[in-house]
């Protein structure tokens, strides 16, 4: 079982080399993580510390629990996933003409001729559009949890019904396997879109 929050950025002070939005940022998604850990009841909530790994991947220590997390952050919007026994992954992502611009470079032929079937470029759509499947992959790359991941190759998107809210259904290619994966998205916000996703361990 998967919780997910989102919340509007809240002003912090760490850490202290970011700039004033990073430093709020990083302190709200602090806050969820604690938030969702409370919403769980997991016992010595106040005693856990989110920590990170060497590829930025965050991390929870100390109390009792095994739980996973991911965070991510745009704009003024900071979402949190927290998962018991699973592999987890958010992104939250300010809607922006850049990843329809960038698309080529993230999404494999399918992909492409599926996006611009689903918003042609002149479309007033096409935006959120690319920004959603640019989350998608991001998404997807976190639930990896590892470096060096190709997304056009090993993050795979199929055909979905766009819409305000939905899923989409995805494939992550690691070390020769083949997993299959469903990718929620929503958003938050107008001018915001957010994905996630959770896998059980095996």
């Amino acid at each position: 079982m998967a919780r997910v929050a989102a919340a509007a950025s809240v002003p912090g002070a760490v850490p202290a080399t970011a700039d004033a939005t990073r430093q709020a940022q990083w302190l709200a998604g602090r806050v969820l993580a604690h938030e969702l850990l409370r919403s769980t009841g997991t016992a010595d909530e106040a005693g856990v510390v989110v920590h990170n790994d060497a590829t930025g991947r965050p991390w929870l220590a100390g109390g009792e629990q095994h739980s996973a997390l991911s965070l991510s952050h745009s704009g003024v919007w900071v979402a949190a996933v927290l998962a018991q026994g699973a592999r987890v992954g958010i992104d939250v992502e300010m809607i922006r003409d850049k990843a329809q611009r960038l698309a080529s470079k993230f999404l494999n032929a399918d992909e492409w001729a599926a996006a611009q079937a689903a918003a042609p470029d002149a479309h007033a759509a096409a935006p959120a559009h690319y920004t959603l499947l640019w989350s998608a992959k991001e998404t997807l790359y976190k639930l990896a949890g590892q470096r060096g991941i190709i997304f056009k190759t090993q993050l795979l998107l199929s055909t979905f019904e766009s819409g305000e809210s939905g899923e989409i259904p995805a494939t992550l290619v690691v070390g020769g396997a083949h997993t299959r994966h469903c990718i929620c998205y929503s958003q938050p916000s107008p001018g915001y879109v957010l994905t996630y996703c959770h896998q059980s361990a095996p």
